[in-house]
């Protein structure tokens, strides 16, 4: 039961932490008629039925990210929110639900290093409030120095140190397509750049991370992998994104954000493309997100953490199903958690 209590602990700690910084919490919708754009997610559809009949189609939200955004433009500044969301055809593992809950914060004006500080400083808080420190974490019986400020390591770097490549030949695909065959992964002429990117950094990078005893900040992703986060001015090929793990596990995922409106309907379009190649629902653009951008998104940096893994490190248990009381597996009679 203590596993249940901590997840009670850890939303409080989150709540009171961000109010201590003058943040105002939001509740955005669920349901939503132009989801996000990402080519790796799939979504949970229904329709929407009013009463005289009128139909449509809606999905649940990956994230609540393009409603917050709208939020920031509208003038309301500090903003974090706790809730619900779902992401289809992930499978069932120890760090995977299809409904899950997700902290996002975005602070203004702010860039992606300030999220790095607020990450720190909140996992201090919640390791204070719910193991009486702020600087150790004992998770699976390892011990893990959490004392600020934390390793940050760019991806270049990360490519450099463990695969053994510049930065020249990370960007590039024939280069990458070399090196991956040379470390024996199968290799065609219709392996792409971002394919190669992930069996690599998965494969060569990812696994070092369960290795370290303190947490890693991974920042400064392939303007490919940008997301919704805006460009590197001193390096264009790259942008203001990071990632940080701890316990060899990815907790968050934040951004400088993406201001010019041009660039990110491009990026979303070009998305949805994509998304149809690969056969996935289509669905049309938010056109009300971009609209918002036109006005003026301000100087801002966010992210989005994953909060059922977070109580899982907090409480110490090896999979995120052990901190919720109705997991999915038990709802639908499903037969494993490792599908």
């Amino acid at each position: 039961m203590g596993q249940y209590l901590m997840r009670e602990k850890v939303l409080e700690g989150i709540r009171s932490f961000f109010k201590s910084q003058d943040f105002h919490e939001v509740e955005t919708p669920l349901l939503v008629e132009s989801p996000s754009t990402e080519t790796y997610l799939e979504f949970f559809d229904t329709t929407l039925i009013t009463a005289s009949g009128t139909q449509k189609t809606g999905f649940l939200i990956t994230s609540p990210e393009y409603a917050m955004k709208k939020l920031l433009v509208a003038g309301l500044g500090n903003i974090f929110q706790l809730g619900k969301s779902f992401r289809n055809r992930e499978g069932l593992s120890s760090r995977h639900n299809p409904e899950f809950t997700i902290l996002e914060w975005y602070r203004t004006p702010a860039d992606y290093t300030h999220i790095m500080d607020d990450c720190e400083a909140m996992f201090a808080h919640l390791l204070s409030l719910t193991m009486g420190q702020p600087q150790t974490l004992k998770y699976q019986g390892t011990e893990y120095d959490m004392s600020r400020p934390w390793p940050r390591l760019s991806v270049a770097a990360a490519f450099e140190k463990f695969v053994g490549i510049s930065s020249d030949q990370l960007l590039d695909r024939d280069q990458l397509a070399k090196v991956a065959e040379e470390k024996g992964y199968s290799v065609s002429e219709q392996t792409n750049w971002e394919e190669l990117y992930h069996q690599l950094f998965l494969n060569e990078i990812e696994p070092h991370f369960s290795q370290l005893k303190h947490p890693i900040i991974l920042y400064d992703y392939p303007t490919s992998q940008a997301a919704l986060s805006k460009r590197k001015e001193t390096d264009p090929r790259f942008a203001e994104r990071f990632e940080f793990y701890i316990a060899g596990i990815e907790i968050g995922n934040a951004f400088s954000e993406l201001a010019d409106a041009s660039e990110q309907e491009q990026r979303l379009r070009a998305d949805l493309v994509v998304r149809k190649e690969l056969g996935l629902k289509e669905y049309q653009l938010d056109e009300d997100f971009i609209e918002a951008l036109k006005v003026g998104l301000p100087e801002t940096g966010g992210i989005a953490v994953g909060v059922d893994r977070l109580i899982m490190l907090l409480a110490d248990v090896p999979t995120i199903h052990d901190t919720m009381f109705f997991p999915v597996q038990d709802v639908f009679e499903l037969p494993n958690r490792s599908e």
